[in-house]
């Protein structure tokens, strides 16, 4: 008897059944009622948009692990641009060796007690400026923080920017996130989830401009790099599904979402593992790194690479999202 002969067909049959499941958690996902592009009460400001990742990417040190001051320096930054919008503004500092790194929080909706979490890194890895990864996500902070002033909201919004998420550290207790999200377990806070804005400023509309971590998924998803990804795990929780139908019923850029379980490469490549850990509802929201952008972890990481205008609408994106969520 050939054991080959008989292995090919259960393998073709494998792909089959792995090509066919990715298809139709994306047509379930992507099922959405038409709606016409909203109106934003308080739209985020290009401008202010360039103006922030600037400040974030032409320092005089790469802000990485080794260059504590100068992710001291971004840390305050940060800080002062929070304390603009936010009275509940903070830094949570805490020990990696004999170094104390921080994170830097500010909060909307203190009135309300279940609470949504919205965070990103502001840490690079190694000698670059990270643009894309992930000054983009910190400014995207830093946007909703003027915007959510003032507006009535149904949850407490925590804006967090963490550090240490980039190598060594990555999937370490030492990562910002980590830390954060087991004080949150620790002090039995009510969360209702959290989103990681990882990397979404990075756009290309020509063909074969985007990869997957499955061939088979071109097939669904196309092969440009022309929109921006909602991803989550399979079973995800409340939050990451009510979020994602706000976020592509707001219509404010193209959206696509991922929900594949947590083997697949690049699913759990951000902050919102570190809330999957305690069993919480996060997901995040990407260009999907890697798989478009070239430039990640590279010193062509830059300002100049990135699309503004589609960058500003993924906020404006998220802001709808945060305002409407019941």
């Amino acid at each position: 008897m050939n054991l080959k002969n008989i292995l090919k067909p259960t393998k073709r049959k494998i792909i089959l059944f792995v090509g066919l499941f990715f298809i139709g958690i994306f047509l379930f996902n992507s099922f959405k009622r038409s709606q016409v592009e909203e109106k934003l009460p308080v739209p985020a400001d290009i401008n202010l948009v360039k103006e922030h990742l600037t400040a974030l990417t032409k320092t005089p040190q790469f802000r990485n692990y080794k260059n504590l001051d100068q992710l001291n320096t971004i840390a305050e930054y940060i800080h002062q641009n929070f304390n603009k919008y936010s009275d509940n503004t903070s830094f949570q500092e805490y020990k990696v060796g004999e170094e104390t790194y921080k994170n830097v929080i500010c909060s909307f909706g203190t009135e309300n007690k279940k609470r949504i979490i919205i965070g990103a890194h502001y840490d690079v890895c190694g000698d670059q400026q990270g643009a894309d990864d992930n000054a983009t996500g910190v400014t995207a902070l830093l946007e909703l923080a003027r915007m959510l002033k003032g507006q009535k909201l149904n949850y407490r919004i925590d804006l967090v920017a963490y550090t240490l998420e980039e190598p060594p550290y990555f999937r370490t207790e030492n990562m910002g996130s980590y830390i954060h999200a087991k004080y949150l377990k620790d002090n039995n806070i009510d969360v209702y989830g959290m989103a990681s804005v990882e990397m979404i400023g990075y756009f290309k509309d020509e063909k074969n401009s985007q990869d997957y971590p499955l061939g088979i998924l071109s097939w669904v998803y196309g092969n440009k790099g022309n929109y921006i990804t909602l991803v989550r795990k399979i079973e995800a929780g409340n939050f990451a599904k009510n979020f994602i139908e706000e976020f592509k019923d707001s219509n404010q850029v193209k959206t696509k979402t991922f929900s594949a379980p947590k083997f697949v490469t690049g699913i759990d490549y951000s902050d919102h593992l570190n809330y999957w850990k305690f069993g919480y509802s996060a997901m995040m929201i990407t260009d999907t790194s890697f798989f478009r952008n070239k430039n990640y972890h590279q010193t062509t990481d830059t300002l100049e690479t990135l699309d503004l205008k589609r960058m500003t609408k993924v906020i404006d994106g998220i802001f709808l999202s945060l305002i409407h969520l019941e």
